[in-house]
């Protein structure tokens, strides 16, 4: 990864601090994106950063344009952002929904479209849909669907990039202890197991990035804690 140009979008949350850190730690050049400005100052990696709000397509090209315009170029693109929502379907609110589809299906759509222009051969692209992408749960089962809509874009990316040699990972870690489920845009977090670490879900992400691998199942996450 040593001198590689990556895009990390939502890098001060839990999971996507982490895979900052770790690539940073290979020797890329990164570009942090959040919403949160405050949160990006105090963020602990070296990198270009830029505060913006994703779910606006225009932000999109232009987190695009600042990788590009920091590094000279961009090889990776990493989106961590996502929300999540807990409670029956008859009691989540359309707003809930509606936040929950622009916020963990749309911008890896809209990241992805905006980054194909700037990727050459090589390029890789990683959205995290997570285990519930593979199994759907009672409770969450919005937040579940807007998840596996992730792995099905990622499945047919995958085949339109390859042609252009360009990598997508889908990648499904079971759960996995980022806060997210404390800050839940609406219900409560059932009682849940402790999570997996996510340095080492972070780790086995960034191995996937700088090796050949196209796909990561739960499976390839193991016991890790």
């Amino acid at each position: 990864m040593e001198g590689r140009s990556v895009l990390v979008a939502g890098a001060t949350g839990g999971l996507g601090s982490a895979i900052a850190a770790n690539l940073a730690g290979r020797g890329a050049t990164l570009t942090l994106v959040s919403r949160r400005l405050d949160r990006l100052t105090t963020l602990d990696v070296p990198g270009y950063r830029l505060a913006r709000d994703l779910r606006d397509p225009t932000s999109c090209h232009d987190a695009v344009q600042a990788a590009v315009d920091h590094a000279g170029r961009l090889d990776v693109v990493v989106n961590a952002v996502g929300v999540v929502a807990f409670g029956p379907v008859d009691e989540l609110t359309v707003d809930a929904m509606e936040e929950l589809f622009m916020t963990n299906t749309f911008i890896p759509i809209m990241l992805a479209k905006a980054a194909l222009g700037a990727l050459d051969q090589g390029g890789v692209i990683v959205n995290i849909s997570g285990v519930i992408a593979e199994q759907n749960l009672p409770g969450m089962a919005a937040y579940g669907a807007s998840k596996a809509a992730v792995r099905s874009f990622d499945e047919a990316l995958a085949r339109e990039a390859r042609r252009r040699k360009i990598r997508v990972i889908d990648a499904r870690p079971p759960h996995t202890e980022t806060g997210l489920a404390s800050r839940p845009v609406e219900g409560l977090a059932p009682k849940m197991p402790t999570g997996l670490d996510p340095v080492a879900v972070a780790a086995t992400i960034c191995d996937a990035i700088a090796g050949d691998v196209a796909d990561l199942p739960s499976e390839a996450f193991g016991q890790m804690t």
